[in-house]
């Protein structure tokens, strides 16, 4: 619904127009609705048509690094990477200490959200290779699991 403001002869006027059927037009003049026969047919405007351009490959100079360690990869030394860049913001193992499947393990901020990295093996904290307040980037070596 358009909305006009206009001023005829020092009398101001707020209208809108309701409706356009056709060449009738309803129109609504400071709260009275008037029935408009316009000389021409009024057509519709049509929605524009959102052209995209096409998706060019991004031009990756290396290949991608694996981001965690595979549940299939042989028993033994594991590392756990960053998923994202971002800021450790917590630490909840130390050296030394036994982790199970799926056990919080540090607090990654990455685009403004925190997130969980869990262990995707079982085994001892052999290292921890980054620490609180550290910046890590995208595959960074975080922890290393051993047996």
């Amino acid at each position: 619904m358009k909305k006009y403001k206009f001023t005829i002869n020092g009398n101001s006027y707020e209208s809108s127009v309701i409706n356009v059927e056709d060449n009738i037009a309803e129109i609504e003049v400071n709260g009275t609705v008037y029935k408009v026969e316009v000389d021409k047919e009024i057509k519709q405007q049509k929605t524009p048509k959102l052209v995209r351009p096409t998706a060019v490959p991004s031009t990756d100079y290396q290949a991608s690094v694996a981001k965690t360690s595979s549940p299939s990869s042989p028993k033994g030394a594991g590392n756990i990477k960053s998923p994202l860049p971002g800021v450790i913001l917590d630490v909840f193992v130390r050296e030394g200490d036994t982790v199970t499947l799926g056990q919080k393990l540090l607090m990654l901020e990455a685009m403004k959200m925190e997130n969980n990295i869990e262990a995707d093996k079982a085994g001892k904290v052999i290292s921890i290779n980054k620490q609180k307040g550290d910046a890590v980037m995208e595959g960074d070596i975080l922890i290393v699991i051993g047996e």
